[in-house]
């Protein structure tokens, strides 16, 4: 199988997905050869078009992980705007250290179902996108090393030039998305909660604006008018710390994962 472009596309708000499929992507080309091309799937301008690659292109598709599946706003667009022709890809998931649930297992069935062959797959745990102390440090040396070994293997088994065998995984019906839990595990309610501004911080560089995937903040007022999907963008990119989540379920959610899930989580890859 000759490879003659590597393609990453990955949707990132907070810059973990997007470190974890740069590496990726980039120890796939030392093996293999080329400039690799980005996709940055976090833009919304990104996703007003279809993307079609060939049997001799390779697609590192990775998203972050969302309630154990694939972001529920973004599913429907992977699936709508992206097809392959035999195309060898590598699905990636990035889960804030809780679990990657199903996410991993919905992305490479989608992808097959959109023209692709799967190459190999992984999940990968980052920083959580709600907390720095669940996930702390990740990736970490360990989380590269696999990363690179997971590389080799990927461009080893590529090189050969053999058609892709069908990945052993389980194809039953993907399952539900996880539900967040309080404190006292009852589950969090949090879907409409918005980040709150701190007028006495903003100083109205309409930054969150900017990095908001879904175009939801008014640049002018800093609130948020629009879907939220909780990425934490403009909570994490905001340059006076001016953004915040106050809904009170949302709060205890976060003390939960920072009760219950600082320990190291284990990665899943795939070959």
């Amino acid at each position: 199988m000759t490879i003659k472009r590597i393609c990453a596309l990955y949707f990132s708000p907070t810059g973990g997905t997007e470190k974890i499929a740069r590496y990726v992507t980039e120890e796939l080309a030392q093996h293999l050869g080329g400039e690799p091309a980005y996709i940055n799937f976090t833009q919304p301008e990104n996703r007003q078009r279809e993307y079609h690659f060939e049997a001799d292109d390779l697609l590192v598709m990775a998203s972050p992980v969302y309630a154990g599946r694939l972001p529920n706003k973004l599913m429907p667009v992977y699936a709508s705007h992206l097809f392959g022709n035999n195309t060898p890809a590598v699905p990636l998931c990035i889960f804030g250290n809780r679990n990657y649930d199903e996410a991993l297992r919905e992305l490479v069935l989608l992808l097959e179902g959109n023209g692709f062959q799967i190459a190999g797959a992984a999940a990968f745990a980052g920083r959580h996108a709600f907390s720095d102390k669940v996930g702390t440090g990740r990736p970490d040396v360990h989380d590269l090393e696999q990363m690179r070994d997971f590389a080799a293997k990927l461009a080893e088994k590529l090189a050969k030039g053999e058609s892709l065998s069908p990945l052993a995984i389980d194809r039953s019906e993907i399952g539900p998305y996880y539900i967040p839990l309080k404190e006292d595990g009852t589950p969090a309610k949090f879907l409409k909660a918005k980040p709150a501004t701190d007028p006495g911080r903003c100083v109205h560089c309409g930054l969150c604006a900017q990095v908001c995937p879904l175009h939801s903040i008014d640049a002018e007022t800093a609130e948020a008018t629009g879907l939220c999907i909780k990425c934490q963008a403009c909570v994490r990119r905001c340059p006076k710390g001016a953004k915040r989540f106050e809904d009170p379920d949302f709060l205890s959610h976060v003390a939960m994962l920072e009760q219950n899930y600082t320990a190291r989580a284990e990665n899943l890859i795939l070959l």
